[in-house]
Order: C-alpha cells, then sequence, then structure tokens
C-alpha cells in the first residue's frame, strides 16, 4: 500500500500536467488520450528523475521510505511527488506533442 499511493499520486498529477498543457498550448495538443498517457509516463519518470537529484531526493523520496519505519505515509512527500508529476508530466506531453508537431509539417 506505500508504494501504491505515491504512484497513483505521480499518474494522476502527471495526466493532469500533460493535459492542462495541451488545453493552454494547441499546438502541442496530443488529445485527451494521449495527453493523459504520455503526462502520466512523464509524472512517474519526472519523480523518478527528481529522486537521483541530491537536493531533490528528500522531497519526492521520503514517501516510501517514511512510511515503512513510521506506518504512515509522508503528505509533504506526496505533495512533492505530485508537484514533481504535474511538471514532469507537462513538459514531456510538450515535448512529445512538439515532436509530432514537428513530423507533420516534415
Amino acid at each position: 500500500m506505500e508504494v501504491i499511493v505515491p504512484l497513483l499520486v505521480q499518474l494522476i498529477a502527471g495526466g493532469a500536467g500533460g493535459n492542462v498543457i495541451g488545453q493552454i498550448v494547441k499546438s502541442l495538443n496530443l488529445g485527451p488520450a494521449g495527453n493523459s498517457i504520455v503526462g502520466a509516463i512523464g509524472g512517474i519518470a519526472g519523480t523518478w528523475l527528481a529522486s537521483k537529484v541530491p537536493g531533490l531526493d528528500g522531497l519526492v523520496g521520503a514517501a516510501a521510505g517514511a512510511a515503512g519505519t513510521t506506518g504512515g505515509i509522508d503528505l509533504g512527500a506526496l505533495v512533492g511527488q505530485g508537484a514533481t508529476g504535474l511538471v514532469s508530466g507537462g513538459i514531456l506531453t510538450a515535448i512529445a506533442g512538439f515532436i509530432k508537431s514537428s513530423m507533420a509539417k516534415a
């Protein structure tokens, strides 16, 4: 259970970030399903990447470690993972949308 909750937070936040970028920048829009899928992948990948950065590892990587020791889930770490998932999901969706639009022009 301690592993599932952070993953769900990352998936949902990443999908939301992807959909926000798709709605704001119409040229990068992959459609609702595409934005959600790419954003969810970006949410998980970006949070994993942020956990490897020395300054951010305590913010996003503490949820699983704290859950095992205290019997609960660290709310601060979940918020950090959600914020990281939101941003990284939006970034990956923007990259994928840019590649799609560039290939359509060629």
